[in-house]
């Protein structure tokens, strides 16, 4: 067993992800951690789960009750041999396989008070309300943290208690804000002006510290200031009237600061209660469930079991009891009216036990839980009720009966009692279509178990093309270390098999895109029910959603980064699609900043990344594409500007004046290279524009975003600079195929022997200040040169035994030298700039450009997911029964909305959506194809339309300025052979139809904007 608790080192490898969400403190923190999880039915177990992947120091399961079918409709670690078996002891041997760390026991015994002193955290939830009073008051005198989590049916419930002494760290886990200052008054509350390049981003409140201030240096090594934010670019700190005059310079910085959140016991709470809204649109709904959760439990002493599903009356006296309940409350909690109906169906459905309810409530629990071990984060505060009542039937005509919904004594028992045993059948005969099988694909399979998904006469399609790596294991959970390197779709179709045998899962290795159109045709995807996206990325997204506007099936989207988490419904014909709007781009470097005026890490990260690119894989693909492709040559004279000299030099390099014989070579290569980047460069910039240059209007050159470099002396006692050189020289060797080395003594030896050439910074040479100038030089290319390249460049056939190998970055590697040749290259530039430098761990991050992930926010996710999917399969019809969903676990907060309405065009009359297209048969009556005359008279007669412009992808295939001997020429040939002609590529027999996208006039000669076209073929 590996331990845990303070000697551990956090496991980088398998944490990374998480340590992006969470750093290394919080992380430690909850390795301190034993916590209790009572009750392990689908709740209990969906909690247990993630806590676990999360890496505390203990989990202890504990139930006293025995495993029946309705628990299986949620309970993933049960299977249907365990029935009758204790559901803690069952449930224990598959939850201690998630984390090789955590260190998980089953306990069947009573909650005593004893027995609770050992954990620092306290999770209830099966427990009847007495029994949540008498632990609540126990913990809260004795600091236990304490949660209680409980789902009915549609319905959940959270509430926290952290103690009267809770401290919370950091409440919203986003990296501290900072700003170039231009200005400091001095005042009984100076006030700071930031640069104007972007807004500070600070609120009033904020603690800030500074560094870097030139003239008022009493600010620099100053306690944090709370500020008032006075605008975007302005706000105020303490007295500095006393201070030194500000000359120039500074950097501002958000501090973060540890707040104090007292909380009320359970008992306190119940009758004067803070809500956590989870849904804007049902305000006043919390406090209904609040009186209503009472009532089941009173219901519950009484009767000694739950309200039978859709029982009538026991609904009416579960609506008496909640009356009860209400008159007798004092605080807060008291109701004015009591809403009959909510109180009627959470009867009706309180038997059921719903997989994706619970894995919604299952995985905000879980965050809390982390945060009560942790500090890092809000919790909620105290109470969060939910509900996904437009999940039922929407017509009064489809409502349920008792009879339908009465258990079987099967798996779905927990699902029948709410939906009824229809749905089920429904559900049986679903065929899906799942694209990708990562962290939301593991989560969605499981759910899709549990639901019995394709469980009878249907199907699921899962494709990913990854194979398993050690970071994938702290949220992708069904995946185990002995599957690392194996392929994520076949190890989670066969998990999810274990877990519900009769689903049927077939797992592919494809990529989505063009290239597989073949496999996922129009008869693939006439027969799918809908797709689930799993993706990772926003093109796949954009592909699987004009796929599935073009064939007309429901497609469920949804993402996560950190514990920001989002979901979206598309359904044909009623909402818009994912396409239909977009998040704004990101914001890039500019070229200058990177090159010369870097001012953050994350410019010396991406200068080291393209140092990567243009030393270790760049020349070597060109000057194998040289030795290997005929047609290389005169594809690069083709270029526009300097580029065909640029690549031929640099082809010329690698094959000639830098091509390296041998280990001793790439090291004084790489020597060399140091030499280059980290001094004579750093000079050249200098004797350019020395320190204390002024700009035309007088200002110091280097201010503000500009910091003054300084150059760097090599030297092999520092640890740094023979990081860069053993990392680059084992780069270089590999891609010429040469033997590498990590012996660091023999490499000091070989350094003190590499002469250096001396360099001497030369006038004349011109160094870009800005984009718009880099832009409008234009560089002069020296023809002759080019000349002499083309004859000086060895012949491909004599070379041709050689080979180059381009690397490749990978990040997740350690023993590749790719990081370690980011990190050294990024912190010796930063050192040039005095920039603080980046560890391993934060550099990985922003170069490998790493979505930071967390289990509990894939599974809140994936729960939401699932309850849109519940409304698909019953063909929900009305736009506000679906909801799209954004949460951030952190601060906490939840908004939900019902999706946007597919936007209506015009043309004449004719209304149409993105969901409508013209029908167009390629093929008419008498077998011959449409020739592009008659498609265009077709339009003319059928439609009205006067087509002005006629494309197929990125092919134009008319426009009414062809030149008219092209057009005659095509007006007579059929339709698809004008598409081959242009495209240069052939239609494959998978095509049935082609996609036309037509610009249009009406009868006035006006531009009408118009559906696409779906001509087919065959």
């Amino acid at each position: 067993m590996a331990k845990n608790g303070n000697d551990a080192e956090i496991d980088e490898g398998l944490y990374s992800r998480q340590l992006y969400v969470l750093g290394h403190a919080a992380m430690k923190r909850m390795q301190n951690s034993n916590v209790l999880i009572s009750g392990m039915r689908g709740l209990g177990v969906e909690i247990a789960k993630n806590v676990i992947l999360g890496g505390v120091k203990t989990v202890t399961v504990h139930d006293q009750g025995v495993a029946e079918w309705r628990d299986l409709s949620s309970q993933f670690y049960l299977r249907e041999e365990d029935i009758g078996k204790n559901r803690a002891e069952a449930s224990q041997s598959r939850l201690a396989e998630l984390n090789s760390y955590v260190p998980v026991t089953a306990y069947t015994g009573n909650l005593t008070n004893d027995y609770l002193t050992q954990f620092q955290v306290v999770v209830l939830t099966t427990c009847s309300l007495e029994e949540q009073m008498r632990i609540g008051e126990f913990c809260h005198s004795n600091n236990i943290k304490l949660i209680v989590a409980d789902t009915r049916g549609l319905f959940g419930q959270l509430f926290c208690d952290f103690g009267e002494e809770m401290i919370v760290l950091d409440t919203n886990g986003e990296q501290p804000l900072s700003a170039m200052i231009s200005m400091i008054t001095k005042d009984s509350a100076g006030v700071v002006t930031c640069l104007d390049e972007a807004r500070h981003g600070f609120e009033s409140g904020d603690h800030v510290t500074f560094t870097e201030v030139q003239g008022m240096t009493e600010l620099n090594n100053h306690a944090p200031i709370e500020i008032k934010s006075l605008g975007p670019y302005t706000f105020s700190i303490c007295d500095t009237s006393s201070f030194s005059d500000y000359v120039r310079g500074g950097i501002v910085t958000q501090v973060k600061m540890p707040k104090k959140f007292p909380f009320k016991s359970l008992t306190s709470s119940l009758t004067d209660p803070e809500f956590l809204l989870t849904d804007f649109a049902k305000f006043d709904r919390p406090g209904q469930l609040h009186l209503g959760f009472q009532a089941l439990h009173a219901f519950e002493k009484k009767h000694g079991r739950q309200p039978k599903p859709w029982n009538q009356a026991d609904a009416d006296e579960l609506v008496t009891l909640a009356e009860e309940v209400n008159t007798a409350q004092t605080g807060s909690a008291k109701q004015e009216q009591l809403d009959q109906a909510v109180i009627k169906k959470l009867s009706c459905v309180a038997a059921g036990d719903l997989a994706p309810v619970n894995a919604f409530i299952g995985g905000l629990a879980a965050q809390e839980v982390m945060k009560a071990c942790t500090g890092k984060f809000m919790p909620i505060n105290q109470w969060l009720y939910f509900d996904a009542l437009e999940c039922l039937p929407e017509t009064e005509e489809a409502a349920l009966t008792e009879e339908e919904c009465a258990p079987r004594n099967c798996r779905y028992d927990g699902q029948i009692a709410i939906f009824g045993s229809k749905l089920q059948e429904l559900l049986a005969k679903q065929r899906y279509f799942l694209v990708g099988a990562g962290a939301i694909g593991c989560e969605l399979l499981k759910n899709f178990a549990m639901m019995g998904l394709a469980s009878g006469g249907g199907e699921v399609i899962v494709t990913d093309m990854d194979t398993i790596e050690k970071s994938n294991l702290n949220r992708q959970f069904l995946f185990r270390p002995w599957d690392v390197s194996k392929m994520k779709s076949d190890t989670a179709a066969a998990a999810v098999k274990q877990m519900n045998p009769s689903v049927r899962v077939t797992s592919h290795q494809n990529r989505v895109g063009p290239d597989t159109e073949k496999v996922y045709d129009d008869e693939f995807f006439d027969t799918l029910d809908g797709v689930a996206n799993a993706l990772d990325n926003v093109d796949a997204r954009m592909y699987m959603d004009r796929r599935c506007v073009y064939y007309r099936k429901p497609l469920l989207e949804s993402g996560t980064l950190g514990t920001k988490g989002n979901v979206q419904v598309v359904i044909p014909f009623l909402t818009e699609s994912y396409s239909s709007s977009q998040d704004p781009p990101e914001k890039s470097i500019p070229i200058c900043t990177l090159k010369n005026f870097p001012n953050a890490i994350e410019h010396t990260l991406q200068w080291a990344r393209d140092e990567f690119e243009g030393l270790f894989k760049q020349p070597a693909e060109n000057a194998q594409q040289y030795l290997s492709d005929p047609k290389f040559m005169e594809r690069t004279l083709k270029l526009p500007g300097a580029q065909p000299l640029e690549v031929l030099e640099a082809v010329y390099k690698s094959l000639v004046t830098d091509k390296p014989r041998s280990w001793e070579d790439c090291v004084a290569w790489a020597r060399n290279h140091w030499q280059c980047q980290y001094n004579n460069n750093i000079r050249q910039l200098l004797h350019n524009f020395p320190p204390e240059q002024l700009t035309s209007s007088g200002a110091p050159f280097w201010s503000g975003p500009k910091r003054c470099p300084h150059a760097l002396e090599f030297s092999t006692d520092n640890d740094l600079h023979m990081d860069y050189v053993l990392a680059a020289a084992n780069l270089y060797a590999k891609t010429y195929g040469l033997e590498g080395s990590t012996d660091r003594v023999a490499l000091a030896k070989l350094l003190q022997q590499i002469k250096v050439p001396e360099f001497t910074p030369r006038s004349g040479v011109k160094i870009h200040v800005s984009d718009q100038e880099l832009q409008s030089a234009h560089a002069s290319v020296d023809d002759s040169r080019l000349e002499e390249l083309k004859t000086i460049l060895p012949s491909p056939e004599k070379t041709s035994q050689f080979k180059l190998c381009a690397i490749e970055f990978e990040k997740d590697d350690d023993t590749n030298f790719h990081m370690d040749f980011i990190v050294a290259a990024s912190n010796l530039r930063a050192e040039n700039y005095d920039i603080p430098p980046a560890d391993k761990h934060k550099s990985k991050l922003i170069a490998g450009k790493i979505i930071p992930a967390i289990a509990t926010t894939t599974a809140a996710v994936v729960g939401l997911v699932c309850l849109e999917l519940l409304k698909i399969v019953q063909g929900h019809k009305k736009v506000e029964s679906y909801k799209n969903g954004f949460m951030n676990l952190a601060l906490p907060f939840f908004a939900f909305s019902e999706p946007i309405a597919a936007p209506k065009h015009k043309y004449y009359e004719i209304d149409w959506t993105l969901w409508d297209r013209f029908e167009v048969k390629g093929i008419q009556p008498n077998g011959e194809e449409m020739t592009l005359r008659q498609f265009l008279d077709y339009f003319k007669n059928e439609h009205k339309l006067e087509i002005t412009m006629l494309s197929q992808g990125v092919s134009m295939l008319y426009s009414f300025f062809m030149p008219a001997a092209k057009l005659k020429e095509r007006l007579e040939l059929p339709m698809t052979e004008i598409v081959t002609k242009v495209s240069k590529k052939k239609l494959g027999k998978h095509v049935k139809a082609l996609v036309f996208e037509l610009c249009c006039n009406d009868d006035t000669e006006e531009d009408v904007e118009v559906p696409y076209v779906r001509y087919t073929i065959r």
